[in-house]
């Protein structure tokens, strides 16, 4: 599976970003695919992640209600849609395609990565 993340970018705080990656390759059904984020110095830490078939989703509990993940399965695209975005949400944001979970070891693909800067 490849993964292409896009749509960082720069926002000043309380602002609004959507992210997007699309996958190509071979998606199984059982797949789930997962946003992730790493500030500068900091571990990779879980977004939210959603089921390719079915839809589930879970969210990180200290993101929930700001951050939304969703899915086009038509295209093969996930979306992380992300509101009144703070100075410490500032980070690379990674794509991820494998098992449903919340760990980094529980996806086995990786997008490149989209920069999300937000200014005070």
């Amino acid at each position: 599976v490849q993964l292409q993340a896009s749509g960082g970018g720069l926002v000043q705080a309380g602002g609004s970003l959507k992210l997007s990656c699309a996958a190509s390759g071979r998606l199984f059904s059982n797949y789930a695919m997962g946003w992730f984020r790493q500030a500068p110095g900091k571990e990779r830490e879980f977004v939210a992640a959603i089921s390719w078939i079915g839809g589930r989703t879970v969210h990180a509990s200290s993101l929930k209600g700001r951050f939304t993940i969703s899915r086009d399965s038509a295209k093969n695209t996930v979306y992380l849609q992300m509101n009144s975005l703070k100075p410490e949400d500032t980070a690379v944001y990674y794509c991820a395609a494998g098992g449903y979970g919340t760990k980094v070891t529980d996806f086995g693909s990786w997008g490149q990565g989209t920069l999300v800067t937000v200014s005070s």
